[in-house]
């Protein structure tokens, strides 16, 4: 009787034994956290903040770097002297063509014609201290007004050369013999733009080189009217090398030509196309160079 019953209390505590060991195994509601889970989720949460920390700590050690580099360079500049705003004059002959009215004739029957001569000017571009100006004063006053010529002129000799400008005024004095009221503006900025350049670089030029062509803003030279004209002035000048826009490469002149119809003889004048190198080398004696951009102007007409 006795070991039934001891048997019994064994078997009860047995269960009650393995009702706890299956409370300890058995799943906790969602949300509800061990202390041991609770501790791996604090570490990882003190690492992630330790890199934080570590990552913020470089990040402030390269601004207080960068903030030194910034105050050092201020502290280097204000004691640096002030740079010297550009200075400079450059000077050379540009070929023009000017018009006047001729009369041909005796009255009753005379009329008037206009004849185009080619004649050269002196263009000087100085540049000096003031307030980013580009200024242009003509002698005697044309009727061309060379103000857009000259700014685009300044334009492109300012991005060729990197020049700060924004305190020095260019201006531009454009001499010229007589009354020229048809002197092409455009056409000298090309030449312009080399005086602009000279100045800001120091640049000495040929005095016997000259040329004609207008100026773009990307700095390609354009084309003009008026080549024979101008090429005969600057023969005329001593001028010993012309230097003409690609675009002008090709020559237009009209030839007479007879044509016979019947008893009737017709003369016919014809468009011809030469190149203008050639034609103006065998025709005035004055050696062409032809030229797309101003980078070639500056290579062709400096000296030495």
């Amino acid at each position: 009787m006795k070991a039934g019953r001891f048997i019994g209390i064994l078997l009860v505590l047995s269960l009650l034994a393995n009702v706890y060991l299956l409370s300890l195994t058995a799943p906790l509601p969602e949300g509800v956290l061990t202390p041991g889970r609770r501790i791996v989720e604090l570490e990882q949460e003190k690492a992630a903040l330790q890199r934080d920390l570590a990552d913020a700590r470089d990040t402030t050690g390269q601004l207080q770097g960068e903030l030194e580099r910034i105050r050092q360079e201020l502290a280097d500049l204000r004691a640096a002297p002030l740079l010297p705003a550009p200075s400079g004059s450059a000077t050379l002959q540009a070929p023009a063509v000017a018009q006047r009215i001729e009369v041909v004739g005796e009255f009753p029957f005379a009329y008037r014609r206009v004849v185009e001569e080619g004649s050269m000017m002196n263009i000087t571009a100085e540049v000096v201290a003031g307030r980013g100006r580009v200024l242009v004063r003509t002698v005697p006053l044309m009727g061309i007004v060379f103000q857009d010529a000259a700014n685009t002129a300044v334009t492109v000799a300012r991005d060729r050369t990197g020049a700060n400008l924004s305190a020095s005024d260019f201006i531009f004095s454009i001499e010229a013999p007589g009354e020229v009221p048809a002197v092409d503006g455009p056409s000298a900025g090309a030449l312009m733009c080399l005086l602009a350049i000279a100045d800001l670089r120091g640049l000495r030029l040929d005095p016997r080189v000259t040329l004609t062509g207008t100026i773009e803003e990307d700095g390609r030279i354009g084309a003009i009217g008026g080549v024979l004209e101008k090429a005969q002035a600057a023969k005329a000048a001593g001028k010993t090398l012309f230097l003409l826009p690609e675009g002008n490469r090709v020559l237009v002149r009209y030839v007479e030509r007879e044509r016979q119809v019947g008893a009737f003889t017709f003369i016919d004048r014809v468009p011809e196309e030469i190149d203008t190198a050639a034609y103006l080398q065998r025709e005035v004696g004055m050696p062409v160079q032809y030229v797309s951009t101003i980078d070639d102007v500056v290579r062709l007409a400096s000296a030495g």
